[in-house]
């Protein structure tokens, strides 16, 4: 079984961690190519991401696509969560756990920018 975890900062903000918990919700109703799709934190937040990681494997996950969703390459992208994952593997070693590129290193965030500017008010 394949799963996602989707990988947000996490903010002393109630609210912007609960919009992260939805779009993980949404994201289950737009594709069946992830059996499991969870959300996760690096800190200020609960689920922090070895939370995140068991959580998957304890709803059957096989194998675990971790997706940062940040802007920047940032220490937390490059450094922090590489070496929170890394961590964690161990204690799953039948899981296949792998990193995906953070969300703004995508090739789709150009026309995401163009069609945000599009949709001013």
């Amino acid at each position: 079984m394949k799963a996602l975890l989707l990988v947000a900062h996490g903010s002393r903000r109630k609210q912007s961690n609960d919009e992260v918990v939805m779009l993980a919700d949404k994201l289950k109703s737009r594709t069946d190519q992830y059996d499991v799709i969870h959300a996760g934190f690096l800190e200020l937040a609960e689920t922090l991401i070895p939370d995140g990681i068991k959580k998957c494997v304890d709803d059957g996950a096989s194998s675990i696509v971790v997706l940062p969703y940040f802007l920047n390459s940032g220490r937390h992208v490059i450094e922090d969560i590489p070496e929170i994952v890394n961590q964690a593997k161990p204690a799953y070693p039948d899981v296949d756990i792998r990193i995906a590129p953070h969300v703004g290193a995508s090739e789709q965030m150009m026309d995401l920018l163009i069609s945000s500017a599009n949709a001013t008010r």
